[in-house]
């Protein structure tokens, strides 16, 4: 039986677009090791060529086959490589659903990449197509065992058992992607993330079980704002205006509770700290769902929160977010977290905004709002945008260098300028709350923080890279005593809160 010119074709192609993939990964930050283990291979090798076999099958055309391969691990590299240097950490398996985010909400993602990048990608990934559909024929008898047929089935066994071999030794991961990635390599630990994605976490919040404890008398409200990008920058350049965060630093002069904040988060991934303050379930109980833990409660899981803890003692649970209810698939999430209602961004007039989002100010008068319409004990929830980036898109003003800055910073900070010039607008909004709950009759408690620190690559460079955490400040309207200080994570947050609300028999 003589073997076809087209057999062979299929597997110089597998092995030439097999050792480009290898080379493409060493473009990665951070660079995977040649040497790791022989498991980790099997699934590198294992993935490819069934990549590869199946497509070839599809098409026809294995060196095309191969060429869309490579280019889609060249693009999973590139976002990689993008993603890192804006949140220092690798492109993982649960961040391929952000595709499909980058495409209804593309001022979010696709300008970490670079505009520049992702055209020359598409062009590029088009340009091969066009190329490889009309440059390399189908051979005519292709179905034939000794023709393509063959070689595909042959690449899809080889495959399988590579693949089958890597699953089996079930590879150790620590959910530290940078760490998994510099150890077994970016398609293994896809691959391993992916598995442990199907296990749904069997952490439950402590909301669920907390003892019997007498509430105060009244219900306080309790109006909790994770507010978006907020940290104080003052530390990181002594040029900024030490009153551009005067109503935050009076909030901490009366606070019951203040200090820095740990956070899962570092420049995005907001659903991490706003599900720990919810649930009180720290990261390292969830295994890959850490990366998205709104994943896995929309496929049914149940933690419980503090907010569906607070519905069944007689609260009124409201969210408030000035952006559509269906990202992150909060419309699908909130409910079975406990609240009662979710108020997006049709609640707001679309043109009020401040840069290109609905700005801090006008989110602050519909909880006030809210707040002189209760008749019931209210807990409500604000994650507000205002500060979310990408903030190089907007523009530095005439006069914000003046009014930001006591001296100016380098060059090279616009972003930080742009940052300042709406976290002045966050610091507006504490005021307004502040006296919003000082004017009410009944008790109420106010929680600000931030889910993590701004994306300003360039300004960290110039300036230095912040630890990651946020700030946090527990105020009441009621209680007046020495603030306690000090850092807490946030999963400890809402307890925090509770406690210093009149809650005082929790165990500290």
């Amino acid at each position: 039986m003589l073997i076809d010119a087209a057999f062979v074709a299929v597997l110089a192609a597998a092995l030439a677009g097999l050792a480009l993939s290898v080379l493409i990964e060493r473009q990665m930050t951070p660079r995977p090791p040649v040497v790791r283990p022989s498991a980790a291979w099997a699934l590198h090798v294992g993935l490819w060529l069934l990549a590869h076999a199946v497509l070839t099958l599809v098409l026809g055309r294995p060196w095309f086959a191969a060429a869309a391969v490579s280019a889609f691990l060249l693009v999973l590299v590139l976002v990689n490589n993008a993603k890192f240097k804006a949140l220092r950490e690798p492109f993982v398996f649960q961040d391929f659903e952000y595709f499909t985010d980058a495409i209804r909400h593309p001022r979010l993602y696709l300008p970490f990449l670079g505009w520049d990048r992702f055209l020359g990608a598409t062009l590029g990934v088009a340009g091969a197509v066009a190329i490889g559909l009309y440059l390399e024929p189908v051979p005519v008898n292709r179905l034939s065992p000794t023709s393509q047929l063959g070689a595909s089935l042959m690449l899809l066994a080889f495959g399988s058992a590579a693949l089958w071999l890597g699953h089996r030794y079930q590879l150790r991961i620590t959910f530290s992607p940078e760490k998994d990635v510099s150890a077994l390599g970016f398609l293994p630990t896809l691959w391993r993330y992916g598995q442990e994605a199907r296990q749904i976490p069997s952490a439950a919040s402590p909301f669920q079980s907390l003892p019997a404890v007498i509430p105060p008398d009244p219900l306080p409200h309790f109006v909790v704002v994770q507010s978006e990008s907020f940290f104080d920058p003052r530390p990181l350049f002594a040029g900024i205006r030490p009153e551009l965060l005067a109503e935050f630093d009076r909030l901490k002069a009366d606070a019951v509770a203040y200090g820095k904040l740990s956070v899962p988060a570092f420049g995005a991934n907001t659903v991490r700290t706003e599900f720990a303050f919810l649930t009180g379930i720290p990261e390292e109980c969830l295994g890959a769902h850490r990366f998205n833990p709104y994943r896995a409660i929309a496929a049914g899981w149940q933690p419980g929160s503090v907010a569906s803890w607070l519905k069944r003692l007689g609260y009124r649970t409201v969210c408030i977010h000035p952006y559509p209810a269906s990202f992150y698939q909060r419309d699908r999430v909130y409910p079975c977290l406990g609240f009662d209602h979710f108020i997006d961004i049709r609640a707001f007039d679309p043109g009020e905004r401040s840069g290109p989002y609905i700005g801090d100010l006008l989110v602050a008068e519909k909880v006030t709002a809210m707040l002189r319409e209760a008749r019931e004990p209210l807990f409500l929830f604000v994650i507000t945008m205002e500060n979310h980036g990408p903030l190089h898109l907007e523009q530095v003003a005439q006069g914000d260098i003046e009014r930001l800055y006591a001296s100016p910073p380098p060059n090279g900070c616009d972003d930080l300028t742009i940052y300042l010039r709406h976290l002045r607008n966050a610091d507006r909004m504490i005021a307004c709350l502040r006296q919003a709950l000082e004017q009410l009759d009944h008790s109420a408690c106010l929680c600000w923080f931030g889910d993590h620190v701004p994306i300003m690559p360039t300004v960290y460079e110039q300036l230095g890279i912040p630890g990651g955490e946020t700030d946090y400040v527990v105020w009441s309207n009621r209680y007046r005593y020495p603030p306690v200080v000090r850092t807490l994570p946030i999963h400890a947050l809402a307890i925090e809160c509770l406690r210093h609300a009149g809650w005082r028999d929790f165990a500290k």
